[in-house]
């Protein structure tokens, strides 16, 4: 059976469930496609040397988040991942206490309110748990807590300027000490093992200036956004199979209009590297041919452009430039 597109004119329902494309997100988003820029790769390999948290700034799109997984995969380390909230406290990184599912559980008597079955640890706590054999943190472990044994681990802070302005410095003394208190089982101290610090990364879009204090504990990288050569190769790791080789006629193309779109004044929203790959994607399941170029394809092109703009306001502009740039390549 052919694959099937919506169409919004169907007069009859087929006698069968239609067969869809399967989204392949997972295999485009897998570590082994990543690709640093040799920056980067320098800036990871200080922050390792140094034993200190990396700090990345960037705009979305150019692999802040992923690059973390992508550390957790080449060293065959587990990856947890803090995404920051804008009511997220220091101890939320470590574990969280359900308060109110014990005193619940203790007004109605359905099991017994013991402290430890109310903890939830979370990405920090979980990595220098960890770091630990079971033996010496069994004492630790909810019910159910899975150990396989001591590991290092990858910690990614995400997004850490939504977090309260206090959040940082409330960090600092655990995120150099690698260490966390939980009262609720008296006062019980936590300390990673040594040497199997988890290596921890940062990500900030900027939003709002650090501390001085936190910033001077950290390896700063600033990801620059990638140029068409860095382009291809990101594509091509991740879709090549689109295209066969980065001489593609319709990616050369289709990156020419891509980065028209992003020197524009007109978008207040200019796209990033993961709606290119949308994009692309859409292009060529809607019979773009990677061998011609992208002109061919002036109705595809628009009819996609959702996967490539991503506000109402940027539509009808990008709409515009999507058309001047055909009738100039053309």
């Amino acid at each position: 059976m052919p694959l099937s597109f919506y169409t919004g004119n169907v007069q009859n329902q087929p006698d069968v469930p239609a067969r869809l494309l399967t989204p392949t997100r997972e295999q485009q988003n897998h570590p082994s496609g990543y690709r640093p820029d040799p920056g980067l790769v320098d800036a990871v390999n200080v922050a390792l040397l140094l034993g200190q948290p990396l700090l990345l700034t960037g705009e979305p799109g150019t692999g802040k988040t992923q690059l973390a997984h992508s550390i957790a995969w080449e060293f065959n380390y587990g990856c947890e991942v803090f995404e920051t909230k804008s009511t997220s406290t220091a101890r939320d990184l470590f574990y969280y206490y359900d308060m109110l599912g014990r005193f619940y559980a203790a007004q109605t008597g359905e099991r017994g309110p013991q402290a430890l079955d109310y903890i939830t640890y979370n990405a920090l706590g979980l990595a220098i748990i960890r770091s630990n054999p079971e033996e010496r943190v069994r004492h630790l472990l909810p019910s159910g807590f899975e150990h396989d044994g001591a590991h290092r681990s990858v910690v990614l802070i995400d997004e850490i300027d939504k977090a309260p302005r206090d959040f940082p410095n409330d960090l600092l003394n655990e995120v150099e000490h690698l260490y966390f208190k939980i009262p609720e089982l008296g006062n019980s101290r936590v300390s990673c093992l040594e040497g199997m610090q988890p290596v921890l990364l940062i990500t900030s879009n900027s939003e709002k200036h650090l501390p001085e204090a936190f910033l001077r504990r950290c390896i700063f990288y600033h990801i620059p956004f990638p140029d068409e050569g860095r382009l291809k190769e990101i594509v091509m790791s991740r879709i090549g199979g689109y295209f066969g080789n980065a001489e593609s006629l319709l990616l050369s193309d289709a990156l020419s209009l891509f980065n028209t779109l992003r020197a524009s004044n007109g978008l207040r929203k200019r796209p990033a590297t993961a709606e290119l790959i949308g994009w692309l994607i859409s292009l060529c399941e809607n019979g773009a041919d990677a061998g011609q170029s992208l002109r061919r394809y002036r109705k595809v092109a628009r009819a996609c452009m959702s996967a490539l703009v991503k506000s109402a306001e940027d539509q009808p502009v990008a709409q515009g430039i999507l058309e001047d740039w055909m009738n100039h390549s053309a």
